[in-house]
């Protein structure tokens, strides 16, 4: 099956969140913990923004701030860019592409429901361009039975 939306490649994923008040030292123990890069930041159940590795090592880390004093709220990324779960990879490829950024939240009827990243989108192509190779050796064997 070759997947064409967004909405398939995070099917039966969990979505890691954490909320605007917590400590970036739980933001770290989250992502260690989940195996994952970035967090959706929620405030009263609401996407305000996002926080990823890069960003808790460029606004607390290297400015020297104390991640166990630190909130959520002083390291993530605003009122991010999303995606709808209908859009296609090449839209949220585009996307973060033009935006500069590695992780784009995943949007259905308005509440955050996953989160991609860059790395996934090359996974898919590389899947889809095998997939296509596949099928042209099978047409290339069927071609030879036929001559």
């Amino acid at each position: 099956m070759i997947i064409r939306s967004v909405g398939e490649l995070i099917r039966g994923r969990t979505l890691h969140t954490i909320d605007v008040g917590a400590t970036v030292t739980e933001v770290c123990r989250r992502l260690r913990e989940h195996h994952v890069g970035a967090l959706a930041v929620e405030e009263d159940g609401v996407l305000t923004g996002i926080v990823s590795e890069r960003d808790v090592i460029a606004r607390v880390i290297a400015v020297g701030l104390d991640p166990q004093l630190t909130l959520v709220r002083a390291a993530m990324t605003p009122d991010p860019r999303t995606i709808d779960v209908e859009e296609c990879l090449a839209d949220a490829l585009q996307k973060m592409l033009d935006g500069h950024f590695r992780h784009l939240p995943v949007m259905h009827d308005g509440k955050v429901t996953g989160m991609i990243s860059m790395r996934d989108i090359p996974t898919e192509y590389r899947l889809m361009r095998q997939r296509y190779e596949e099928m042209l050796a099978r047409n290339a064997a069927a071609e030879q039975l036929r001559a």
